[in-house]
């Protein structure tokens, strides 16, 4: 603002009423990307083939992604004029104060920001004469010009140049509507600066809120919209202060923060502030996805990017020598330590995701019907990175099952854990094709890495056990919102290897929000009985192939204690507390029959080990195959 006269005459209602117009764009576009993923590509994948069926789900793609980038980026706009109109405010009322103040005294505000002032009148309303001096300029409304003393007429007052003062007087001794014109001054010229500081700071942002034309939306418009939302993020101030979302609340504190909001402060905070929406606990699947959806497009492009700048990986090892032997090559270890190998890795994660966003209707293997929609329930590169990624809406499935994997679990090796969830949810839609399923891989906790120093220990379980909680109460608050009397979804958590003594970690922090548990070649639950798990004995069923040696390799660790009697060739020797896991038969639970081999085949395609699991996910546990 470059005037007083401006910013009172400023309308802060056309700026938000901009902002509502862009807002509605904002809400539009990201309604519009929803109906295309699931009412046009999801057909044209499910149902069309050929080369004109793959072209055409190609371009619908690429219009979900321009939504889904219109979306964004028309949000930030929305909630910069927002926050622009309410920082506004204040300065507009400093001088609307200002000028309510130059009225009341009688001052006259001139155009260049200054005040003129008169003489002082004496009490019965005429102008107060002086004893002494030359007639000084001013008028009165009482009366005709009267002589003052040199600085104790009428003038003008100035911000930062107060008139002087009467020679040997201090500033009561002189007209004492000079102090109050320059405090009127002062107010008008500081709510200018102040406008005109504010006006600078969001023209630069909004300068930058801005696409170039055409059809595709390229990794250089998406780092450029990440600057964007930091640009805003940080402009914005109080406005929409990050502050406000809770920080390490439960899922109900959660949802009654969200419920609490407007719908126009909710598309604000989920645009502005996508990963920590998108991570939150009890907040619907709908919301979740749509923010982390966004990180994910800009994240993924950020790693691109660095990973061409940083150049091909050369060959890790080289030959040298006579006779030549390998070892490592230097300029792959100048690659590595750049960070090569951490990008790689997790844009090979990314990947994945996105692999399996872009398969939502493409029919499964023989046949089978193409997946549902893809919900991305969490996601972030922090540490080895973190992902939770649903088939399905778990708000609103008949089932839903959770799967916990185990050591080596991290973003850069989603693609496997993702496939496991997309194979249980094939097999629970034959059993149940009747029922809506939604199945989700939850990589959400910091996984051991390696078998033999890291897996023995559980305290990757217990310091990961309330992360799982949170997600499975969370699944619940979601789905029942504020509707205490919604059903909740039937919920099976499925487990593999460490991932199990995760999910008994869950269960002794407190109940956990399911009713069955799976484990699948389990190496101890850290509980010694089924009973113990919370869902009662009869809702536990294992899984473990003969020839796992993880089982009894994880015993000793991380198995729990149970008081029973040990056994030698059949004949009872001895009574005390023995270390259980969940494939003992004195553990308690429903011991599945197993037809694959090995620690990870407990998923393979058309397998007894996979049907079992999916009669557990749809209930239909008189199906389920057990071994005697």
């Amino acid at each position: 603002m470059s005037t007083w006269q401006q910013l009172r005459d400023l309308k802060l209602s056309e700026y938000r009423d901009a902002a509502g117009g862009w807002g509605k764009v904002s809400h539009r576009a990201d309604a519009a990307r929803l109906r295309v993923d699931r009412e046009m590509t999801i057909p044209v994948r499910s149902t069309q083939k050929g080369e004109t069926a793959t072209k055409a789900a190609g371009d619908l793609d690429r219009l979900s992604r321009n939504y889904q980038y219109i979306h964004g980026e028309c949000g930030l706009i929305r909630t910069t004029l927002e926050s622009l109109a309410a920082d506004l405010e204040g300065p507009q009322r400093k001088l609307k104060q200002a000028l309510e103040d130059a009225e009341a005294f009688k001052f006259t505000v001139n155009e260049d920001g200054s005040v003129t002032y008169p003489p002082p009148i004496s009490k019965d309303g005429t102008p107060a004469p002086v004893p002494y001096g030359p007639y000084a300029p001013g008028t009165s409304p009482a009366g005709p010009i009267v002589p003052f003393a040199p600085g104790e007429g009428g003038g003008t007052a100035r911000a930062g140049a107060p008139v002087p003062y009467l020679p040997g007087k201090g500033e009561g001794g002189g007209n004492p509507n000079k102090a109050m014109a320059e405090s009127v001054a002062e107010q008008i010229a500081s709510a200018v600066r102040e406008a005109g500081e504010i006006d600078a700071r969001y023209a630069s942002v909004l300068r930058k809120l801005k696409a170039p034309a055409g059809l595709d939306v390229t990794d250089d418009m998406l780092i450029d919209a990440a600057k964007d939302l930091q640009a805003v993020q940080k402009t914005v101030g109080d406005y929409l202060d990050e502050k406000k979302i809770p920080h390490g609340k439960s899922p109900a504190e959660n949802r009654k923060w969200w419920d609490g909001l407007t719908d126009e402060q909710r598309d604000e905070y989920a645009t502005l502030y996508p990963s920590e929406i998108g991570a939150l606990d009890g907040l619907p699947s709908e919301v979740r996805d749509t923010s982390n959806r966004i990180v994910l497009a800009e994240t993924r492009a950020q790693f691109a990017q660095e990973y061409e700048r940083l150049g091909p990986e050369p060959p890790q090892y080289v030959r040298v020598g006579n006779p030549p032997s390998a070892v490592v090559n230097p300029i792959w270890q100048q690659w590595q330590k750049a960070g090569g190998v951490r990008v790689r890795d997790m844009l090979s994660g990314m990947d994945d995701i996105q692999a399996r966003l872009d398969a939502s209707g493409v029919p499964g293997p023989d046949g089978k019907p193409g997946l549902p929609q893809a919900y991305v329930l969490g996601f972030d590169t922090k540490g080895l990175g973190h992902a939770i990624i649903a088939n399905g809406n778990p708000d609103t499935a008949d089932n839903t099952a959770v799967y916990v994997p185990g050591t080596g679990a991290q973003l850069a090796k989603a693609g496997g854990d993702i496939k496991r969830m997309t194979d249980t949810w094939h097999e629970a839609h034959t059993q149940a094709p009747d029922k809506t399923t939604s199945t989700i891989t939850w990589i959400g906790y910091d996984a051991p890495q390696n078998v033999v120093t890291d897996s023995p220990s559980p305290s990757y379980a217990y310091d990961s056990a309330p992360k799982l909680n949170n997600f499975l109460d969370g699944l619940q608050t979601a789905r029942s919102g504020s509707e205490a009397c919604t059903p909740s979804s039937h919920t099976t958590v499925i487990a593999h290897s460490y991932g199990t003594t995760v999910v008994g970690a869950a269960t002794k922090e407190h109940h956990i929000a399911a009713n069955d548990i799976v484990v699948a070649g389990s190496p101890g639950m850290l509980v010694g009985d089924a009973s113990d798990l919370g869902v009662g004995s009869n809702h536990v069923w294992s899984e473990a192939a003969s020839d796992d040696p993880v089982p009894y390799i994880g015993r000793p660790f991380l198995g729990g204690q149970k008081w029973g009697v040990q056994y030698y060739d059949g004949v009872p020797y001895s009574a005390g507390y023995i270390q259980t896991i969940p494939s003992d038969e004195a553990f308690g639970a429903h011991r599945m029959h197993v037809n694959t081999s090995g620690h990870s085949g407990y998923w393979d395609e058309g397998s007894v080990s996979l049907e079992n699991q999916g009669a557990v996910v749809v209930g239909k546990y008189g199906d389920v195959k057990e071994d005697n």
